[in-house]
């Protein structure tokens, strides 16, 4: 079975290096000893312009099972991460990532980062995962909104340039 998934994953790599979608990044992690992690991606996605998310780069990270395509990667925003469908341990809650809903093992890391981009500005609130901003969503959407604009300032796209990557 790790052969099948490393397969795919090495596939994957390269059908995202010619084709991937303006403003989003897919790259392999580095291990401690700086080997880079095929089972391991680092993502960002940016939020959809016209939407409260336009502006920002959201950090994903993608991580992969010996299983893969068989079961969907676990894919996380940071700890915290204010939305109504990520727990707080930021990991996402979207129905194609969940091997007992709607996960495939044709489902490309491409449809997966372009489905999360949809979710941000698009919440699921019979799927909530964290109450806060579940709650702030269906009670107060001002102040959704503000807090959604406030995420958006602390991860703009500019700030990977800073970091080096």
């Amino acid at each position: 079975m790790a052969g099948i998934a490393r397969s795919r994953l090495t596939e994957e790599r390269r059908s995202w290096r010619k084709d991937h979608p303006v403003g989003f990044f897919a790259r392999l992690d580095q291990n401690p000893d700086g080997s880079m992690n095929l089972m391991r991606w680092k993502c960002g996605v940016p939020g959809k312009e016209n939407t409260i998310w336009a502006g920002g780069l959201f950090d994903i990270t993608m991580e992969f099972s010996e299983d893969y395509p068989h079961k969907p990667p676990k894919c996380r925003f940071p700890a915290g991460f204010f939305h109504p469908n990520v727990y707080p341990s930021g990991t996402v809650c979207l129905s194609i990532l969940n091997e007992d809903e709607a996960w495939k093992p044709g489902i490309t890391i491409k449809q997966i980062l372009l489905g999360i981009q949809d979710l941000l500005d698009s919440p699921n609130p019979l799927s909530p995962a964290q109450e806060d901003a579940y709650r702030t969503y269906m009670n107060n959407r001002q102040e959704y909104e503000r807090r959604v604009r406030s995420l958006v300032l602390q991860y703009p796209p500019d700030r990977l340039l800073r970091l080096g990557e």
